[in-house]
């Protein structure tokens, strides 16, 4: 058992100001808890985690919380993109031409297949159907 966390649920929990500040500092509270079992990200999620942070804020302090967050935390594991989630990640953005997805969603699916991962902590509406996620 285990759930993967998505960019925005880091961006709103680092962000006082995020419409979904709440929500997802409520999320990763739970989830720190092990209520979903093992937390999950991956890099890729860092990453625009970091970057989206400092783009909605122009606030350096806050994305660097938003990856603090994360790099600090014992409890999230950390997944990192390797050729086999990369190549399936491609040929499912590929094929995603009437649901467009981005690239890094793509990863994430990737990684909740290749773990058995059906539950998704996310803000993120185009995951619907695809896992159960939470919000």
């Amino acid at each position: 058992m285990g759930v993967f966390a998505d960019t925005g649920v880091f961006v709103a929990a680092a962000n006082k100001r995020d419409k979904n500040h709440a929500a997802g500092k409520s999320l990763l509270e739970a989830a720190l808890k092990g209520e979903h079992g093992v937390l999950y990200t991956s890099d890729y999620v860092v990453d625009e985690t970091i970057t989206t942070a400092l783009a909605r804020t122009h606030n350096h302090a806050i994305a660097i919380n938003a990856g603090r967050l994360i790099m600090d935390s014992p409890r999230i594991e950390k997944l990192y993109t390797g050729p086999d989630e990369f190549k399936d990640a491609w040929e499912r953005f590929q094929a995603m031409k009437k649901r467009p997805m981005s690239f890094t969603d793509c990863v994430t699916l990737s990684h909740m297949e290749k773990r058995g991962l059906e539950k998704l902590m996310s803000f993120d509406s185009e995951f619907d159907g695809l896992v159960t996620r939470l919000h």
